[in-house]
C-alpha cells in the first residue's frame, strides 16, 4: 500500500512539473461527471422505422442524401448538411430559396434525439426528413417526383429493394416516406468520436489518477463549474449532454419586425397536425409503445418561444449558435449565460436560465472544458456502391 502511494506521488509530481495536475473531486463530483457516459453509446434502432439499423438502408440513404434529383431546385441535403463542415452549413440561418428562420443544426448524434427540429415539430428522425423535402422554401419536392426517382432509377430502384425486400410499389406517398426512413437510416451512422473528456471522465470513474492528469486543469476547474455552481448539467446532462427537450434561453423570439418564432409552442401544433407522426399509418411501430410521447404532448403557453436543447459534443467547432444563429462564438454563448437578463424570459416558465456573472477566469476555464467536448473526426468514404 505504502508503495502505491509512493507511485501516485511520483505521478502527481511528474505531471506538475510538465504543468499538468488532477484536482480534488468529491464523490458527487464524481457521479456527476460520470453521468456523461460511457461514450459512444449503444447503437439505437427506431420501432416506427422497420429499416432502422440496416446497412443496406444506410446505403440508400447516403445516396439519397447526396441526390439532387429529389429536390425541384436540384439541391441535396448536403448542400445544407455538409461532411466537411460538421454537417452543417456554418451559416447564421440556412438558406434555401430564401434565407430561412433558423440556424441549419449539425447532424451528429441525430439519431439519439427523442425530437427532432428546434421546435420538435417532428417526433422520429424520418419524419424530420420529410419536412425539407417538402418545404417550398427549401428543397421543393414532392411525392410524385421522388417516388419516380426510385421507380426509374435503376441504382436508387435496385438500393431500395436492398433495403425493404420488394421493389418501389405504385403508392408515391409510400415511396416518399420510405425515401425518408433510408434517409434516416444513413443519418442515424452519424456518431461523433470520443474526445478529451470522454478520456478524462473514464479514468475519474475508474479511479486511475495517472490517467486523469492528461487532462488539462484548465478543462478540470470548467467541468467543476459546469456540474457545480454553474448548474449546466440540468439542461445538458447525459452522454449527449442534452436533455432532450426544450427551454426558453433568453434570446429574443423575433425573427423580423412585428414577427415571433413560437418555437415549440408551434412545433406542437405542426406534430399533432401532420399525418406522418409515430401515431399515423406510416409508423411501423404495432407496438405504439413510441407514440405515447406524442399522443399525450400538449402546448402550453410557457412553450412559446422555447427551443430545443441541443447536444454539446463538437460544441467547439458547429457554430454560430442559439436557434438563430445570433451568437457568432462559443465566447459569446458563454458571456451570454453569464449576463442573460432575466426579463427576456417568459413569467409563467420554469426558470432554469440566470446569469452565472462568470470571472474572467471562470469564463475561460468553462470555455476550455466545452472545447474538450470536440474530436477530429474521420472522412467520410465514398458511398458504397447500392447493387455491386
Amino acid at each position: 500500500m505504502k508503495r502505491l502511494l509512493l507511485i501516485l506521488s511520483l505521478v502527481v509530481v511528474s505531471g506538475l512539473a510538465r504543468g499538468e495536475a488532477a484536482l480534488d473531486w468529491t464523490a458527487d463530483e464524481v457521479r456527476a461527471v460520470g453521468s456523461h457516459g460511457p461514450w459512444p453509446p449503444a447503437p439505437v434502432r427506431d420501432p416506427s422505422n422497420r429499416i432502422s439499423g440496416s446497412p443496406a438502408a444506410a446505403a440508400l440513404g447516403r445516396h439519397l442524401f447526396e441526390e439532387p434529383r429529389l429536390s425541384s431546385r436540384q439541391v441535396t441535403c448536403g448542400d445544407c448538411h455538409v461532411a466537411g463542415r460538421d454537417w452543417r452549413d456554418g451559416r447564421a440561418r440556412g438558406l434555401g430559396k430564401v434565407e430561412l428562420d433558423r440556424r441549419t443544426p449539425s447532424l451528429w448524434n441525430v439519431g439519439y434525439q427523442r425530437w427532432f427540429g428546434w421546435d420538435g415539430a417532428a417526433d422520429s428522425l424520418w419524419m424530420q426528413s420529410l419536412r425539407p423535402l417538402l418545404d417550398v422554401r427549401e428543397m421543393a419536392g414532392s411525392a410524385p417526383a421522388i417516388a419516380r426517382l426510385l421507380r426509374e432509377d435503376t441504382a436508387l430502384a435496385c438500393g431500395y429493394e436492398r433495403a425493404f425486400g420488394e421493389r418501389p410499389g405504385a403508392d408515391d406517398e409510400k415511396l416518399l416516406v420510405d425515401g425518408a426512413k433510408a434517409l434516416a437510416a444513413f443519418q442515424q451512422t452519424l456518431v461523433t468520436p470520443r474526445t478529451p473528456f470522454d478520456d478524462f471522465r473514464d479514468a475519474l470513474v475508474a479511479g486511475d489518477r495517472a490517467a486523469a492528469l492528461r487532462y488539462p486543469v484548465t478543462a478540470q476547474r470548467g467541468l467543476k463549474l459546469f456540474v457545480g455552481r454553474g448548474n449546466c448539467a440540468t439542461c445538458h446532462f447525459g452522454p449527449l449532454f442534452t436533455n432532450g427537450e426544450f427551454g426558453d434561453t433568453g434570446i429574443p423570439f423575433f425573427v423580423r419586425p412585428g414577427e415571433v418564432d413560437s418555437g415549440r409552442y408551434g412545433g406542437i401544433a405542426r406534430l399533432k397536425a401532420s399525418p406522418y407522426n409515430r401515431l399515423g399509418r406510416y409508423s411501423d411501430d404495432v407496438s405504439g409503445v413510441t407514440s405515447t410521447r406524442t399522443r399525450h404532448v400538449e402546448a402550453q403557453h410557457r412553450n412559446f418561444g422555447e427551443f430545443r436543447v441541443p447536444g454539446l459534443r463538437q460544441i467547439g467547432r458547429t457554430g454560430p449558435y442559439m436557434h438563430d444563429g445570433s451568437l457568432a462564438t462559443l465566447e459569446d454563448v458563454v458571456k451570454h449565460y453569464s449576463t442573460v437578463s432575466l426579463d427576456r424570459l417568459h413569467s409563467d416558465g420554469v426558470p432554469l436560465v440566470r446569469p452565472l456573472g462568470l470571472t474572467t477566469e471562470e469564463s475561460a476555464d468553462l470555455l476550455a472544458f466545452l472545447r474538450t467536448l470536440d474530436a477530429d473526426t474521420p472522412e467520410l468514404p465514398p458511398p458504397p456502391p447500392l447493387c455491386p
